[in-house]
């Protein structure tokens, strides 16, 4: 095996036990960078020099005794809208060019203290408003949709060109892409990570986390960048935690919901049947499956455009009055959409957002986790815009992908996307664990002890 192939427990483990130096394992995961780039454009930039200093300085200190912890000189990659001082933040977008950030954004500063090598930036669909990412193509086959926002963070992460990474998540935007390439994706609870130097998309909707490629692994990341930070207006202040589960798959007295309604509803039965079988998995090990109804789905979609649209064009006001071509079309038509929505509309949307918080409570009274699909099928061809289901129903690709994810969104609950199996097309699968707010323990429990009963994940072949 490879350094590249490890995941980030595993080679947290080597460096530790002085079986692996940081040097050789940031070289391993260059060299892949060099041979699965061509393929897959997942980086924006990569940093290499930097990347080899940084690994050499973390190669004396742990011979010193200075270990930094799990983190230390594991090569992680930055989601392109996560400033880095010195390092160039576009958003993936011409309007950024030459952009260069002053400072370390709250995350990057975290893993920086934590001793993670930053290897490179990865792409993103435009200020992150999109689902597919188009520049970078889906980690096991090359004619899909990697998925977005945080496409390239998945990417590297699947293919082997990123130990770990981070994304951002305002509708789906960790979840949808690490599930369309077969990793895990973390969106924390609504204000645990703070994103303070981190390009908003829709501030009231925004989260940081991980995309990582065990449940282990996305544990040890959040522990490192979960805390609070004054200058998110959002960020909470909650006790520092160790979130590792614990190896015991035991999940007795564990209440999963199965949702009886939205989520199971305009879903490909390839999806349906994997993440049935996961939930069974969940049952067999001592869990108590409970049927619930999801609440208010009709205003689900309604309330995630009715905040997004016309937070997302307040952000972008003056550049788009200024420089609108510069924007591609896709996210510009967007943005001006947002001129159009008076504010009754975000204001009723604001509303219907408390009155869903307060319906979830309740549901989430009753079971520690929800299950379900984390989208409704997988990649899709690259350039397909709509999704006809059986019924007859047609849906546009990024309503479809947006659809299952955004309902934690709006509400701030946590969500943790696990890979649970293939479609009959050999395309990743996942099941969403969403639960209650700050219960990310108890989501990394149960995706834990799952993924335990499952083979280990291999590597995208990117050829």
């Amino acid at each position: 095996m490879q350094p590249y192939e490890l995941s980030l427990a595993a080679a947290a483990q080597e460096i530790r036990g002085r079986r692996l130096s940081p040097v050789e394992l940031v070289d391993s995961v260059l060299d892949r960078i060099e041979q699965v780039e061509p393929h897959v454009a997942s980086y924006v930039a990569v940093s290499a020099d930097q990347a080899r200093r940084t690994a050499r300085e973390a190669e004396r200190e742990a011979a010193q005794g200075a270990y930094r912890g799990p983190l230390h000189g594991i090569p992680v990659a930055l989601k392109d809208l996560i400033d880095v001082a010195g390092v160039s933040t576009t958003a993936s977008s011409r309007t950024r060019a030459g952009h260069r950030a002053a400072s370390d954004s709250a995350v990057a500063a975290s893993l920086r203290a934590a001793g993670a090598i930053l290897i490179g930036k990865t792409h993103t669909h435009e200020f992150a408003y999109g689902l597919t990412t188009p520049q970078t193509n889906n980690a096991w086959d090359r004619g899909r949709v990697a998925g977005g926002s945080s496409g390239g963070s998945a990417v590297a992460v699947a293919s082997g060109a990123a130990t770990f990474a981070l994304g951002t998540d305002t509708g789906g935007s960790i979840r949808v892409p690490a599930t369309l390439n077969g990793v895990v994706g973390l969106k924390p609870t609504y204000g645990l990570v703070p994103r303070h130097g981190v390009t908003s998309l829709s501030w009231s909707l925004d989260h940081v986390g991980p995309i990582t490629r065990t449940v282990d692994d996305t544990a040890l990341v959040l522990t490192a960048i979960a805390g609070h930070d004054a200058r998110d207006p959002a960020s909470v202040a909650v006790p520092s935690a160790d979130y590792r589960p614990s190896p015991d798959p035991d999940l007795t007295g564990v209440r999963v919901g199965v949702p009886r309604t939205y989520y199971f509803e305009h879903v490909d039965a390839d999806v349906a049947a994997a993440v049935r079988r996961a939930v069974a998995q969940l049952e067999a090990l001592g869990a108590r499956l409970v049927e619930i109804d999801i609440p208010m789905t009709r205003y689900i979609q309604a309330t995630q455009w009715g905040l997004m649209v016309p937070e997302a064009t307040a952000y972008h006001e003056s550049t788009l009055r200024t420089v609108p071509e510069l924007y591609q079309a896709d996210v510009r038509i967007l943005l001006e959409a947002g001129e159009l929505m008076g504010a009754g509309d975000h204001l009723r949307a604001q509303r219907a957002r408390t009155l869903m918080r307060d319906a979830w409570a309740r549901v989430l009274k009753e079971v520690d986790v929800i299950a379900a699909p984390a989208v409704p099928m997988a990649a899709v061809p690259s350039g397909q815009e709509s999704v006809t289901w059986p019924d007859g129903t047609v849906e546009s690709v990024s309503d479809a992908y947006v659809r299952l994810s955004s309902p934690a969104n709006i509400t701030g609950v946590p969500a943790l996307s696990v890979p649970v199996g293939r479609d009959t097309a050999g395309m990743p699968v996942g099941m969403q664990l969403l639960g209650r707010p700050f219960a990310e323990r108890t989501l990394l429990r149960v995706g834990h002890a799952y993924e335990r009963t499952q083979p280990a994940r291999s590597l995208a072949p990117v050829t």
